[in-house]
């Protein structure tokens, strides 16, 4: 009796769906690949507890026909793709023709769709791959899909998905993206009821990249434009004064897919190589036009990454563009820099008291460098406020002080005075980042980011030592856009930064408004910092 079996067709489908769909999000991602595909230009996503108990998916695309609406639910039937050829050179988001059939495989599945030429509407009921119903509806022209109680028969896979909000934060990333990409189309995400994401169908690229990284970079971001015989490559790269401490902040697509790839993000920091300090991440919205025959997206099931043909062309281009448009826009020194006129005449009004409050800090002792800064800001006094430009930063972003014992930099700062010899002597200010001193030892280079941190840290942990909370509340109260994932992080955390005199408050969904800051930071980058510190929880 021969032991090998087909394997029935419902069964062979839910094994598909384990590598087509892992979750809640992955329904979202293909379902939203085909309506981009069906050119849609509104696409609405709905979701109920993180997608586990509805996932609901609107365009107002072409639609199929009665006929094309009943194959597409069968396995491998797909209109993306008709020979070994077209394999090889694929320009749409799908292909593979497993999504529709792996999905309604493992869910209680409905897609209602109708073509300009139907006067009805075709509807399809699915049961755990069984079909239940089909029927005419009334509906507009396009395509709604509907995905009730996803892994309601297979408990092994349900048990693994995580809480609604990690849930939720997948499928906000993946709206995104899609976002991103495809600045034509107008997308809306509703959870539970309630309107999560909005992006307007009349954006433009930059208007597009600036609503997902944040208004604060829409004056800081390079234009990333090059092209040679075979690639184009254009996008906005933000200025290396705006950084993460992770890559969730890189957008990547190669002809419009969004797609994830450790060369690409490698040959980026070799575009900023000598301009972000170690283990910081720029924030990237970069697009790769290339040959559809020269990369292979058929790499894995969720179809994020591929695979270039001549990868080392690829990443030599992507480094020399992200190098050209820094270059160009640090022709801005100004901006680049981030210290604007009018912070300059303001800082002039403060010079006088931070010299005195830099002079009198209760370190002890204050290091050599330090001195040496406060010493080459008053021999420059006579120099013009925009000539006094690295004096400004220099005594503003501060040299990170040793808190016991000898003349020895910490280690953050990188230097290392020997004892013994002549402290260092400032002698100028490169690309408003790091202060150039020299000493008998040699040259000294001292990043005045990485010490500005660590003088404000030390700072705030003796204040708060000797004087309890300090904070000032703000005029005019700031507003933050969070992702979800660094939503649930700030409410895990609100109290203890409401104890360090840091109050934020929510605003309707991922929007805060930070009302009170700690007096020590009344003249930083606020909303940096909190996005920083949600980085370093999620990740």
């Amino acid at each position: 009796m021969t032991q090998v079996k087909i394997l029935p067709e419902i069964l062979s489908n839910q094994i598909a769906a384990g590598e087509v769909v892992e979750r809640p999000a992955s329904v979202v991602k293909e379902l939203l690949e085909n309506s981009i595909d069906a050119n849609a230009t509104s696409i609405t996503v709905e979701i109920k507890r993180g997608g586990k108990t509805l996932i609901r998916v609107s365009d107002n695309g072409t639609g199929l026909s009665r006929d094309d609406a009943l194959l597409s639910i069968e396995r491998y039937a797909t209109s993306k793709i008709a020979t070994t050829q077209d394999l090889f050179s694929i320009s749409t988001m799908g292909f593979r023709g497993e999504a529709l059939p792996s999905i309604a495989s493992v869910s209680k599945f409905t897609m209602v769709t109708r073509t300009q030429n139907d006067p009805a509407a075709t509807r399809i009921d699915i049961s755990g791959g069984k079909v239940v119903n089909v029927s005419d509806a009334g509906a507009p022209v396009g395509t709604m899909v509907e995905v009730k109680n996803l892994f309601f028969n297979t408990p092994a896979r349900k048990k693994f998905l995580k809480t609604d909000n990690t849930e939720i934060s997948h499928i906000s990333d993946l709206v995104t993206g899609a976002a991103l990409g495809n600045p034509h189309i107008r997308f809306r995400l509703m959870s539970n009821n309630r309107l999560q994401k909005s992006f307007s169908g009349t954006d433009d690229s930059f208007q597009r990249t600036v609503s997902v990284l944040g208004n604060q970079t829409a004056s800081k971001l390079a234009k990333i434009h090059y092209m040679d015989d075979d690639i184009k490559i254009f996008g906005f790269a933000a200025y290396p004064t705006i950084t993460r401490s992770s890559s969730a902040r890189i957008y990547l697509f190669v002809n419009n897919r969004l797609i994830y790839d450790r060369g690409l993000v490698s040959a980026i920091f070799q575009g900023y190589r000598g301009r972000i300090m170690k283990g910081r991440f720029p924030l990237a919205v970069l697009f790769i036009r290339i040959g559809f025959d020269q990369v292979d997206v058929n790499v894995h099931p969720a179809k994020r990454e591929i695979r270039f043909f001549n990868h080392q062309q690829v990443y030599q281009a992507v480094s020399r563009a992200i190098e050209q448009g820094l270059i160009t826009a640090q022709e801005d020194v100004t901006s680049y820099s981030r210290i604007q006129p009018q912070t300059l005449v303001n800082e002039e009004k403060k010079i006088e008291s931070d010299e005195t409050a830099f002079q009198t800090k209760s370190f002890d002792p204050p290091l050599k460098v330090e001195q040496s800064i406060i010493h080459w800001a008053d021999t420059n006094r006579e120099k013009t406020v925009l000539d006094r430009e690295p004096v400004e930063v220099a005594l503003h972003r501060e040299v990170e002080p040793q808190l016991e014992e000898p003349p020895i930099l910490d280690e953050p700062s990188g230097l290392d005075e020997p004892s013994g010899l002549d402290a260092p002597r400032v002698i100028g200010q490169v690309m408003g980042t790091y202060i150039v001193a020299e000493s008998q030892s040699g040259m000294l280079l001292i990043d005045q980011h990485a010490a500005h941190e660590r003088i404000v840290f030390e700072a705030l942990k003796e204040r708060h030592r000797q004087m309890g909370i300090v904070s000032q509340d703000l005029v005019v109260p700031e507003t933050i856009e969070l992702t979800h994932k660094e939503t649930n992080a700030l409410m895990e955390m609100i109290d203890d930064l409401a104890d360090l005199g840091l109050c934020i408050e929510p605003f309707g969904d991922t929007t805060y408004i930070i009302k009170s800051i700690p007096d020590l930071l009344s003249d930083k980058q606020i909303q940096s910092l909190i996005i920083d510190i949600m980085y370093s929880f999620t990740g």
